[in-house]
């Protein structure tokens, strides 16, 4: 956080300073372990088994919260008869197909709702990465699931827990994660002494936990120690997640995402929702409790202010018009696509997938088979001159008089040269101000798209052809301003909000969304936004002036609510848990919650309230259950439904992996997406063949001068003298071993590509005695490419494509690689000397690791 987010970190000093306790878990020393009270180095990939450790502590020394635990979580729902756990299954829970490499998630229903779980065979859930549109949705639960509140029953959720966690102890920690037991003990103790009515902790990740095969399940884990421990929905605990940009967050509130609707509707499939109904009824489940009853408003008042007046409640508000998800859609499909010639053009905004995505030769290659290709950034970026410049020409696979793509680079304007917002991690949206005018050509996003969509539109108004009333239809009528005609941001920020369709008015609350067409509302948890025509993401009021939530400075969703599900911020008779500790309470007089913050509740319902027999919908919820938004309205320690690969999280190695999975037989995520193309391998992992030969681990983060791909910062000349070339980290004991000298040069071979970099010697890796052997991890900075004021190889050459079976992100923070001294061949000779480890790695074209691998006692538990 120190070394990616030195702004936000500085809270964190300031936590240290009034007594909190900092704990950093890396492969690599940082800045931020430098400050830290304690650091804990770890192997990459394994940080389900350390944090599987702190579940283990929990509940061995009962130290979970358990008045919250039992009243706000599904600790004590039972679960189906017919569900057996990895621990039975040596790495595979009930239900796996391996055929197809899924699961069928009935068993892991609750008792009795074993019918319930809509999930088939799930290989269609993990192309369109749907699978936790179930979890965020709710599944199908019965409002008479049975519970046991002594949680004693054996399949209670609790003791099922306890069971499948019991493998995780300190000693398979240190073996599996490289972790001193007293260093991992005192993590446990530290972590587990923040909980109860008196005190919270945070958890804090970096977004590249997410990349990984296992990503979605890492976060998984680390919310069930902070549902344990009581620190969800109260003020100072929750999980954050340090995003790489200022509005990541936006842009999956109102997504860049294939598979999402702004709001977390999800895209209809063609097969499944062919009509507006089916699709709304994917959502809201009839009969299933929580907020998702009301998705039919927040999906016709979505229609709406796509098409206005043409959607009616007569053409199901224009639902004909919504394209439809057919299978995988993602950036690593349609880059395989590119390659078999299946996609003809593409924009690239704000992304340099050349040089920040993994495997870079895949992503070039693509890109030089397309018939166009748009690029709008800021400078010349390496995904605008791959055909002239890239790595591939000098091997002879890109002859540039003979690339056929034509490549349209137009500039941007940035942050500062255009007005609008950022979503940040928090939720919060802050009105940005136009600082200068944008240099001569570069326009915003904004007047980029809504220029495009005018031209279109003029070029197709007279067309008779029913494919393009979709385009002809939409509202596409906001205000311009300035010599270029500049589209009002703010007009585009009302719209979002959402307004009353016969008066205009702005709308100020979700609540006020219908399914009538009769409002229309851009993201229906941005409404409030601009409420009473005010810009509330523009307020900026002094936290001097105002209490320490600060309320009035930008805005939050929903309901400029700073804390979610903060109802559990008090305890089930509605009385804050602590004074000290006070946030969202029931005030019995006035018989509504209120606080600090916006309760995240409804606001007269009193915590006695019990549903009637069948309520559903924001009925069926009750008092006390302060998960609004899932289908039990409890905290979910346990996932019924919704996580593809697996109920509870499990300890899977990396897709390559110098090490055989300690815990289980099953090496690696057995629904993992994988992708069988010639221009696509995996390196071997133990039990295949000859994963010698890549013994080391890499992994790669950022460093505090350079931004993510680096198009930014390796064109301004300060940033580029502070950290001026692609370098190396390895360990003094790796650079004996390898003959590598400090300031020389190395260069690094894997299944797919060989890198260059200078080398680096220093004791601020680690090697880690793991399963009794020295496992040697190297770690590099992922900023460089071949355009700007420096230049570099780029680390993300070295990955494959494989890819978390949930929401279909890359594993890109670990793979397997050789070391060798010296700087990499050049031309036809590089390619030669991939070919070379290709064969004694035994690697063919499209080679991917088997999915199912054999246990320890030699039994196969499917095909390849």
């Amino acid at each position: 956080m120190a070394e990616a987010h030195p702004v936000g970190f500085q809270w964190v000093m300031e936590a240290k300073r009034r007594g909190a306790k900092v704990f950093h878990v890396d492969p690599r020393f940082t800045r931020t372990s430098a400050v830290a009270d304690s650091y804990l180095p770890i192997r990459a990939g394994t940080d389900i088994a350390l944090l599987g450790g702190v579940v283990r502590y929990i509940l061995d020394n009962e130290l979970d919260f358990r008045e919250y635990v039992l009243s706000y979580t599904n600790a004590a729902t039972i679960v189906s008869e017919e569900f057996s756990d990895t621990e039975d299954g040596d790495g595979f829970f009930s239900g796996f197909d391996p055929e197809t490499g899924t699961y069928v998630q009935d068993s892991w229903q609750y008792e009795g709702n074993e019918g319930s779980s809509g999930s088939g065979h799930t290989a269609k859930e993990r192309d369109s990465a749907s699978g936790l549109e179930h979890e965020s949705h709710g599944a199908q639960i019965d409002g008479d699931t049975p519970r046991d509140e002594t949680l004693q029953h054996p399949r209670c959720v609790y003791q099922i827990l306890k069971r499948h966690f019991a493998r995780y102890t300190p000693e398979m920690v240190e073996r599996v994660c490289g972790i001193p037991q007293d260093k991992f003990l005192e993590l446990a103790e530290a972590w587990t002494r923040n909980s109860g009515r008196e005190r919270t902790g945070m958890l804090i990740y970096s977004v590249g936990w997410t990349q990984h095969s296992v990503g979605v399940q890492y976060i998984r884990t680390g919310a069930i120690i902070q549902l344990l421990l009581g620190n969800m929905g109260r003020p100072g605990g929750g999980v954050m997640a340090l995003r790489g940009h200022a509005s990541i967050q936006g842009s999956t509130d109102i997504p860049t995402l294939f598979n999402l609707l702004p709001g977390y509707l999800p895209m209809p499939h063609h097969a499944d929702h062919p009509t507006f109904d089916e699709w709304v009824d994917s959502i809201r489940h009839p009969g299933q409790k929580g907020f998702w009853g009301n998705a039919g408003s927040f999906a016709a008042s979505l229609l709406k202010a796509y098409w206005g007046d043409a959607a009616t409640p007569e053409n199901d508000y224009c639902y004909g018009y919504l394209p439809r998800l057919t299978g995988d859609h993602g950036t690593y499909q349609q880059v395989l696509n590119m390659i078999d010639g299946k996609i003809k053009g593409y924009f690239l905004l704000g992304q340099n997938p050349a040089v920040g995505s993994a495997h870079g030769r895949a992503q070039r290659l693509g890109m030089a088979n397309l018939d166009w290709l748009v690029v709008r950034d800021l400078f010349m970026i390496e995904s605008a001159t791959f055909w002239q410049n890239g790595p591939e020409v000098a091997t002879g696979e890109i002859v540039p008089e003979e690339c056929r793509t034509e490549v349209f680079f137009l500039p941007a304007a940035s942050h500062v040269e255009k007005e609008g917002t950022f979503t940040q991690t928090q939720r919060l949206l802050q009105w940005r101000e136009k600082a200068v005018e944008p240099p001569g050509d570069a326009r915003s996003e904004l007047w980029f798209f809504y220029h495009l969509g005018r031209k279109l539109r003029e070029k197709l108004a007279d067309s008779p052809l029913p494919r393009d009333r979709a385009l002809l239809d939409l509202t596409w009528d906001y205000p311009t301003h300035g010599p270029q005609a500049e589209p009002s941001a703010e007009a585009v920020l009302r719209e979002i909000n959402g307004y009353d369709v016969a008066t205009g008015r702005p709308l100020s609350s979700f609540a006020e969304a219908r399914a009538d067409g009769s409002t229309a509302i851009g993201c229906w948890i941005y409404t409030g936004v601009y409420a009473d025509g005010v810009n509330q993401a523009a307020r900026r009021k002094s936290r001097h002036e105002q209490d320490w939530v600060a309320a009035e400075w930008g805005w939050a969703w929903p309901a400029n609510r700073r804390i979610l599900y903060n109802r559990a911020s008090a305890d089930p008779d509605g009385n804050p848990w602590s004074e000290r500790k006070r946030y969202v309470w029931w005030d019995a007089e006035k018989s509504e919650w209120t606080g600090y913050d916006v309760p995240d509740f409804e606001k007269t319902k009193p915590p006695s309230y019990r549903p009637p027999p069948g309520a559903s919908g924001t009925e069926g919820i009750a008092g006390d259950d302060p998960f609004i938004m899932q289908g039990d309205g409890k905290g979910w320690l346990y996932a019924p439904s919704g996580v593809l690969d697996g109920p509870l999280p499990t300890h899977y190695e990396p897709v390559e992996s110098p090490v055989r999975n300690p815990l289980y037989g099953q090496q690696a995520n057995p629904t993992r997406k994988m992708y069988a193309h010639p221009v696509n391998s995996v390196n071997p992992s133990p039990p295949e063949q000859h994963s010698q030969v890549f013994p080391y681990v890499f992994t790669v983060s950022r460093l505090t001068e350079h931004h993510t791909a680096g198009a930014m910062s390796r064109t301004v000349s300060p940033l580029a003298e502070l950290q001026p070339e692609m370098f190396v980290e390895v360990s003094p004991e790796l650079a004996v071993e390898r003959g590598l000298a400090h300031l020389g040069w190395a260069h690094l071979v894997s299944g797919r590509a060989v890198i260059e970099a200078k080398v680096l010697v220093t004791d601020r890796l680690t090697p880690l005695r793991v399963e009794n052997r020295l496992i040697h991890q190297v770690w590099l900075p992922y900023h460089f490419g071949f355009e700007g004021l420096v230049t570099g190889d780029s680390a993300n050459d070295l990955f494959g494509i494989s890819l978390d079976p949930n929401v279909l992100i890359q594993e890109s923070k670990v793979g397997t690689c050789d070391v060798r001294p010296g700087r990499r061949p050049t031309g036809p000779a590089l390619l030669d000397l991939v070919a070379d480890y290709q064969r004694r790695a035994g690697i063919n074209p499209g080679h991917n690791a088997p999915a199912v691998t054999t246990d320890s006692e030699g039994k196969e538990h499917g095909a390849s």
